[in-house]
């Protein structure tokens, strides 16, 4: 659960995933890597607001609960293979982290999971399986209230919903006026939903 909610663990790969999509992939997949880069910027600075605002005090902070910590290593994926420590949380958690909601694990993995969805109806859905995990993963690991990884969800899928129709919507107008070729072959981010160009009219 510790290897799964921490997020130096896989953050390289996802980084290797976007700039590959960047980089060898068609328009939806550069479409579909830049749309979820400034969702999750967006969504960040929406988080972090939440938090402050709301200021909900974490499990940990309050109770004693269950606490994994993973052991120091470099790269940060070698912290799978060492044996993590296991306590109960005390007064000295009480300042170590901010506050409880909204979970920015969850907000963060829901915002991708929603993008994938709609980009890539076929297969992106199987995401919310990796979401539903991190977001049991801050419950086991005293990090969030149930009540707080569910709120996030909703928060996180109308967030997701409300960007998606504001990209396009700036796609609609930027890209009819300053690349119209383009935006004649694509004139909508998502494209095909199966992936595949769309039949060519005779």
């Amino acid at each position: 659960m510790a290897g799964l909610s921490d997020p130096e663990i896989w953050r390289p790969l996802f980084v290797a995933v976007g700039l590959s999509a960047l980089l060898f992939g068609g328009f939806k997949a550069r479409a579909f890597v830049i749309c979820l880069v400034f969702a999750l910027l967006i969504g960040g600075l929406v988080t972090s607001a939440l938090k402050s605002a709301v200021d909900r005090r974490r499990p940990k902070q309050v109770e004693s609960v269950r606490m994994v910590q993973l052991q120091k290593a470099r790269p940060k994926f070698l912290t799978l293979f060492k044996k993590p420590t296991i306590r109960f949380s005390d007064s000295s958690d009480r300042s170590r982290s901010g506050p409880s909601f909204p979970s920015g694990h969850v907000a963060t993995n829901t915002i991708i999971a929603v993008f994938c969805t709609l980009f890539y109806r076929r297969r992106g859905w199987l995401y919310w399986f990796v979401t539903a995990a991190i977001g049991y993963s801050r419950i086991y690991l005293g990090a969030h209230w149930p009540s707080d990884v569910i709120a996030t969800v909703f928060l996180g899928v109308g967030e997701s919903l409300f960007l998606f129709a504001l990209f396009e919507s700036i796609w609609r107008i930027a890209g009819r006026t300053w690349m119209s070729q383009l935006f004649a072959r694509h004139p909508s981010l998502l494209g095909d939903s199966d992936g595949s160009a769309p039949p060519r009219s005779t």
